[in-house]
């Protein structure tokens, strides 16, 4: 897999920039002072769909590249049922019926390159943030980079995770769902040492139109109603307009769908 990724990053750059989106940071993103210049990303939407998979080959390889084709298939695939399995479990550890998480949604991957920084350099890679889509699972190289901040602002760099280890964050919306009982991560990855780092992240990305709601089930006079119902797709394009560039990303949720104060389900009847 990271072999793969090693021969995509050495494409032409200008074959890397047909990799476009219409959502933000879904397609090529080189190395720039918005990110990082450590950081090179390429976005391929609808990653179980074996077409998508192909149509974003051909543009980085233009005579086709079937193997890559079948590989990132293969993992995106598995990667879409391992995020959906984990959404299941956290919707039956609060004894809740599958269909409380309402979301119709296709998985994107995002593959990106960590290059080293200059000799003895700690330096940022990609900034502190939290995700934006409903979920993301994260498999990487064995080339340590990815920090986790902890409850006290402490920054923990996991370390030592095997080839067949695998990252679940809980992006934003999840939290909204949640009524805030699960905490979105926030995390960095910061380069050092003199190897370039690479890592494969899939998102759980809700289709246009789809709503993120608290279950009633999960609002009560204990745990009023943080967040108001909302549209994803305008979330997440808010997440990334010039506005919100100014907002701490962990903020960015609250500013756009806060309740002031919150409603229990007591004050939601009356």
């Amino acid at each position: 897999m990271f072999r793969l990724m090693r021969e995509l990053v050495e494409v032409p750059v200008e074959r890397k920039q047909k990799n476009t989106s219409p959502l933000p940071y879904h397609g090529w993103v080189g190395p720039c002072a918005q990110v990082s210049l450590l950081y090179e990303g390429f976005g391929l939407g609808d990653v179980s769909n074996y077409d998508s998979v192909k149509n974003f080959a051909q543009l980085m390889w233009p005579e086709g590249h079937p193997r890559f084709c079948d590989t990132i298939h293969t993992m995106g695939t598995q990667l879409e049922v391992l995020n959906k399995l984990i959404l299941l479990m956290i919707i039956d550890s609060y004894g809740l019926a599958e269909d409380s998480l309402k979301i119709n949604y296709t998985t994107s991957m995002r593959m990106m390159k960590y290059m080293t920084p200059p000799p003895g350099e700690y330096e940022t890679g990609l900034f502190a943030h939290t995700d934006k889509p409903v979920s993301t699972i994260i498999c990487e190289d064995q080339i340590p980079g990815l920090e986790i901040e902890v409850n006290d602002g402490q920054w923990i760099k996991l370390t030592n995770l095997s080839p067949s280890s695998f990252v679940f964050m809980v992006g934003d919306p999840l939290k909204a769902w949640s009524n805030g009982r699960l905490k979105s991560t926030n995390h960095r990855v910061m380069m050092s040492g003199d190897k370039d780092r690479f890592s494969i992240a899939a998102f759980i990305m809700p289709n246009e139109g789809t709503i993120i709601k608290t279950p009633k089930e999960l609002i009560d006079e204990k745990h009023p109603q943080l967040f108001k119902d909302f549209d994803f797709m305008k979330f997440f394009f808010f997440a990334f307009s010039n506005p919100a560039r100014h907002i701490d990303s962990g903020q960015l949720l609250y500013d756009f769908a806060a309740l002031s104060p919150p409603v229990s389900n007591g004050h939601m009847d009356k």
